[in-house]
C-alpha cells in the first residue's frame, strides 16, 4: 500500500483517500454491478490492505475481505481504495482523523460530515460510483446530507458486519453512498444476505409494496436548526415538495426520540463504544485522538448494572415512540440541522458534533430503517437534505418515495454538476394490487367524502360515463347530500358522469364496509363497454326522490343548484 498523489477533481483528495492500492481490485467479469467503481471506509476489511480505523497504531492487515466487500466484488464492482474517517467511527463531522479533516465537496471550509467522511466525499466528487460507510449514530446519513448525495442506512443486520471494526456492535450498520437512490438499492441488493458468522446478522423480509400515493408523513413537534434560517427554510420547502407528491403532514411527538438519541453518549450505552476496542484502548489510549479518547474512556467507567438500566430505559422509550407509526407511513426529518466550518468544529468539537446528530442518533437504537436524500441547494450554495425514516424492513418503501422526491428536485449528482438520470424501477418492490372503483357523488374530487378514497391510497385514474342505462336521483335527507345511481334498463336512462379511482385492494374492504344503506357497490356498465365496480342505490330509496339525470352527473347538478333561484334550488 502506498500514498498516492491527488486524484483529479478533488479539492483535497489526500484527506479523502486514506490508502489506495497500487492496482484496484477487479470484480467478477460479469454481474449486476459490473463496470462500477467503489471505495470502502477504512474500518472495513480488504484482504491484504491495512485496516486502521484512522488510527495508525491500530493497523492490522486482514487475510480475508469483509463479507460485504466480497459480495460486491462477486457482483462485478471494482474496488478502488479505502477512505478517511472519524477515528474509530466516533463522530459525525469528519475532522477527527490523524490524516486531517475531509473537506465538504461544495466548500472546503465546511465539514464533510462523518464518520464516513471520505466515502461520502469521493461519491460527491465523482471519484467513485458508490462507496461503503458505516452508520451507528448517523454516519451514513449526515455526510450524505451535507454533500448532496444519497445515504442508505439499511435495517440493522440486513448487511453483514463481519470484517468491520465495530463502533457499537449491537447497533452498527454498513451503509451505502451513491448519487442516486436506484444505484444505492442495486448495491444493497447485491450486498445483502444473512450471515451466520455475524452475531448481529438477521434474515429480514423487506416490505414489497410501496407506500400509498397519498401517504402520511410525520414532522417532529420539536425542531432545532441552531439558528440557521437557511436550513429552516430549506426544510419547509422540502415539506411543501412532499405535499405536492401526495403527502399529508402529521405532527408527531419528538421527545421519546430525542431522549433515546441522548442515551447513545449520555448513558452506559457508551460502554459499547469502549468494548469495541477495549484491548487496544487499554494498552494504547494515548494513540487515540481527542475527543475520541475521552468518549472511550468514559465508556470504560460504567458497570454492567448501569448498562442494563440504560438498555431498559431505551426499551421504554421505544414503546413510547411506537404509536407514532399508527398515525404515519414515514417520518421525515432534516438529515442535519445546519453546516459548520472546520474551524468551528475544531473549536467546539463535542457540542457541535452532538448537534449534527439531532435527527439521527435515535434511528439504530430504535431499530428503524432510514434513507437520506438531497432536497435542495441553499442560497449560499451548500446542500440541504432530508431523511426518510421507517420501521425495520421498510427499506424499499423508503427508497421508492425517496427516489420520487429526489428526482423531482432537479438537483445535480453530488458536486459533479451532472444531471440526475431517469428514475429506475426498484427490483423487489411490487406495486399493490389495485381495484378500480367508480364514484358518482360525494366521493368525487373536491367533494366532502373524497378523503375516504385518498386516505386509503386511491389515485384518480380519470373521468368516464355510464352506459345510457342509468338514472341519477338526489336522495333526500342525506348528510352530506348524496345521489343514488339506479340501473333502469338498456336505453331507458342517461349517460351519467363519474370518476374512476384505483384503490389498493388491501383497503377496499374497509372502504365498502363504511358505505351506508341504501347505497352499496355493484357492477357498473360504462359507455365504452367496460364494466367496473361502483356506487349503486337500492331501488326503494329513489321512490319520491328527484330525478336529476338530465344534468348528466352530480357535479353538474350541484352547479345548477348554486345558480338557480331559491324556489328552484330547494332540496327535495
Amino acid at each position: 500500500m502506498v500514498q498516492h498523489p491527488p486524484l483529479p477533481g478533488a479539492a483535497d483528495p489526500s484527506a479523502a483517500w486514506l490508502l489506495q492500492a497500487d492496482q484496484p481490485l477487479a470484480g467478477a467479469p460479469a454481474g449486476p454491478l459490473a463496470g462500477l467503481r467503489f471505495a470502502v471506509k477504512d474500518n472495513i476489511d480488504v484482504a491484504g490492505w491495512p485496516t486502521t480505523a484512522a488510527c495508525p497504531a491500530f493497523a492490522h492487515t486482514p487475510a480475508a475481505h469483509a463479507a460485504v466487500v466480497q459480495r460486491l466484488l462477486a457482483a462485478g464492482a471494482r474496488l478502488l481504495g479505502k477512505t478517511n474517517m472519524d477515528q474509530f467511527a466516533c463522530g459525525l463531522n469528519g475532522t477527527r482523523s490523524p490524516h486531517g479533516p475531509v473537506p465538504n465537496a461544495f466548500d472546503a471550509r465546511y465539514v464533510s460530515g462523518g464518520s464516513s467522511s471520505g466515502s461520502a466525499y469521493v461519491v460527491a466528487t465523482g471519484q467513485a460510483d458508490f462507496a461503503l460507510g458505516t452508520d451507528t449514530a448517523g454516519s451514513g446519513r449526515v455526510p450524505a446530507g451535507l454533500q448532496n448525495i444519497v445515504g442508505l442506512k439499511p435495517s440493522r443486520g440486513l448487511l453483514s458486519a463481519r470484517g468491520v471494526v465495530p463502533a457499537a456492535q449491537s447497533v452498527d450498520c454498513v451503509s451505502i453512498f451513491a448519487p442516486t437512490v436506484a444505484l444505492a438499492v442495486r448495491v444493497l441488493q447485491a450486498a445483502q444476505g444473512h450471515d451466520p458468522a455475524d452475531p448481529w446478522s438477521r434474515a429480514l423480509p423487506l416490505a414489497s409494496a410501496p407506500l400509498p400515493r397519498a401517504f402520511r408523513y410525520g414532522v417532529p413537534d420539536l425542531l432545532d436548526f441552531g439558528g440557521d434560517a437557511l436550513a429552516e427554510a430549506a426544510y419547509a420547502r422540502a415539506l411543501a415538495d412532499l405535499d405536492a407528491l401526495g403527502g399529508t403532514r402529521v405532527t408527531v411527538p419528538y421527545a421519546p426520540l430525542a431522549e433515546a438519541a441522548a442515551l447513545l453518549y449520555d448513558s452506559a450505552l457508551v460502554a459499547e463504544r469502549y468494548a469495541a476496542v477495549r484491548g487496544f484502548f487499554d494498552a494504547h489510549a494515548q494513540e487515540v485522538v481527542e475527543p475520541v479518547r475521552g468518549i472511550l474512556a468514559r465508556g470504560a467507567g460504567y458497570g454492567a448494572a448501569d448498562y442494563c438500566e440504560a438498555l431498559t430505559r431505551l426499551r421504554a422509550l421505544g414503546q413510547q415512540a411506537a404509536p407514532m407509526w399508527d398515525a404515519i407511513d414515514v417520518l421525515v426529518v432534516p438529515t442535519a440541522p445546519t453546516h459548520y466550518t472546520v474551524a468551528q468544529m475544531q473549536a467546539d468539537p463535542v457540542a457541535l458534533n452532538r448537534h449534527l446528530g439531532t435527527y439521527t442518533n435515535f434511528v439504530n437504537l430504535l431499530d428503524y430503517a432510514a434513507l437520506a436524500v438531497p432536497a435542495s441547494l441553499r442560497p449560499d450554495g451548500l446542500p440541504f437534505g432530508i431523511t426518510l425514516v421507517g420501521p425495520c424492513g421498510s427499506d424499499l418503501q423508503l427508497a421508492e418515495l425517496g427516489q420520487r422526491f429526489h428526482h423531482a428536485t432537479g438537483l445535480p449528482q453530488g458536486a459533479t454538476g451532472r444531471p440526475l438520470p431517469a428514475p429506475e424501477p426498484l427490483e423487489g418492490l411490487q406495486p399493490p394490487a389495485l381495484l378500480t372503483v367508480a364514484v358518482v357523488g360525494a366521493h368525487l374530487s373536491g367533494m366532502p367524502l373524497n378523503h375516504q378514497l385518498t386516505e386509503r391510497g386511491a389515485v384518480l385514474r380519470g373521468e368516464a360515463h355510464t352506459a345510457p342505462d342509468y338514472r341519477l336521483y338526489a336522495l333526500p335527507g342525506t348528510t352530506p347530500p348524496k345521489p343514488g345511481l339506479l340501473r333502469v334498463g338498456p336505453g331507458q336512462g342517461a349517460r351519467i358522469a363519474l370518476e374512476l379511482w384505483d384503490m389498493p385492494l388491501a383497503h377496499y374492504g374497509s372502504f365498502v364496509a363504511g358505505i351506508p344503506a341504501p347505497l352499496g357497490i355493484g357492477t357498473l356498465a360504462l359507455d365504452d363497454g367496460r364494466q367496473v365496480q361502483g356506487f349503486v342505490c337500492e331501488a326503494h330509496a329513489t321512490a319520491g326522490a328527484q330525478d336529476i339525470s338530465r344534468h348528466g352527473g352530480w357535479r353538474a347538478y350541484q352547479a345548477a343548484l348554486r345558480t338557480a333561484t331559491p324556489s328552484v334550488s330547494s332540496h327535495p
